[in-house]
Formats: C-alpha cells, sequence, structure tokens
C-alpha cells in the first residue's frame, strides 16, 4: 500500500488493516500485479471499505451490461468530474475490454467524439446528463435508451453505474487519490 494513495487523507500500514480487508487487498495485488490505490486509500475507514467495494461488485458481477459498457460510462462520467484517479484508472480498464487503445481518451476529453455506435451513444448522453444536470433526467431519457435497445434491466444498470461513479469521482477528488503509474500505460 502506497502511503501516498491519497493526499489529504492518511493511508493505513497494511498490518493495521482487518483481517478481511487485507485478504481483498492480497486478491486485487495478486490479480493485478499492484494494489489499486482506491483500495490503500479506502482502507483508512474498514466500514467504508467493505460497503463500497461490496456496491462496486454488484454492479459490475450482477449487471446484463458488458464489462465494456460499465467502463465507458465509468470514464464518460469521470471525464465531466475531472477525475484524476478514474480517468486514469477506468480509462486503462476502457482501453483492455474494449480492446482500443484510443476510446478512453475519446471519452475522458468529449464521449460525443467516441468512435461508439449509436446505442452505446445513447448511454453515453444518458449517463453524462445523469451527472451534469440530473434535475432535468425525465422519462423521455429513458425512453432513448429504450429506444436504442437497452432492456429494463440494462437501463437500471446504466444509471446505477453512473451515479456509483459520480459518489466515487467526488471522494476521490476530496481526498485526492492518486492513480497508480501502471494504469497510465496499460493497454496502450
Amino acid at each position: 500500500m502506497l502511503d501516498d494513495a491519497q493526499r489529504r487523507f492518511p493511508v493505513p500500514d497494511y498490518d493495521e488493516v482487518p483481517e478481511d480487508i487485507r485478504e481483498r487487498l492480497d486478491e486485487e495485488t495478486e490479480r493485478a500485479g499492484f494494489t489499486p490505490n482506491v483500495m490503500s486509500a479506502l482502507a483508512y475507514k474498514p466500514s467504508h471499505f467493505r460497503a463500497f467495494m461490496a456496491f462496486h461488485d454488484a454492479l459490475v458481477d450482477d449487471t446484463t451490461l458488458d464489462r465494456e459498457e460499465v467502463e465507458m460510462i465509468v470514464v464518460a462520467v469521470s471525464g465531466r468530474n475531472n477525475c484524476l484517479y478514474c480517468n486514469v484508472a477506468h480509462g486503462a480498464l476502457v482501453r483492455i475490454y474494449a480492446e482500443d487503445p484510443h476510446l478512453a481518451d475519446q471519452l475522458v476529453s468529449n464521449h460525443r467524439t467516441a468512435d461508439v455506435s449509436d446505442e452505446r451513444m445513447a448511454m453515453l448522453e444518458v449517463a453524462v446528463k445523469l451527472t451534469e444536470e440530473p434535475d432535468a433526467v425525465t422519462t423521455d431519457d429513458l425512453d432513448l435508451l429504450y429506444e436504442a435497445g437497452y432492456t429494463q434491466e440494462e437501463v437500471w444498470d446504466i444509471g446505477m453505474v453512473a451515479a456509483f461513479f459520480n459518489l466515487s469521482n467526488r471522494m476521490a477528488t476530496f481526498a485526492d487519490w492518486r492513480p497508480n503509474e501502471e494504469f497510465y500505460g496499460m493497454g496502450r
């Protein structure tokens, strides 16, 4: 766990972290080859780590969206929120899951310039609208997704992924979570 995973709150020593969280850190470290700084940062408050990771896992494991779409939403939302951590970390995941070294950069700078299908553009438009103007989202926006071919469950998942990562972006900015160096070169 890197001491500079976040700049505004301390990062606990690995030995100080509860055993269940150490186990999760070990699993992620083995899978990724490094400990994602978001996990080191969240270990500051174990109950929040557990809740955050459980919600994250539900969003990526129990969805009818494909992982590429989930990560595309994360990056488009994070681009609008200027979230350095999520732009870099999830940008790497977009490059990997989409097998496209350019898509994440397009999504971060302006999702409307991304080389994506009309269906996925509708998904991104609604996710970004929920980010920028949540009170302006109406049934018409959900209808846009249905017309694009998304199922009711997929529409729900689009909203949940966008909402969760708006929360994550705000915390990442508030605590100044720093992306791991490894993320910058992944999928390039």
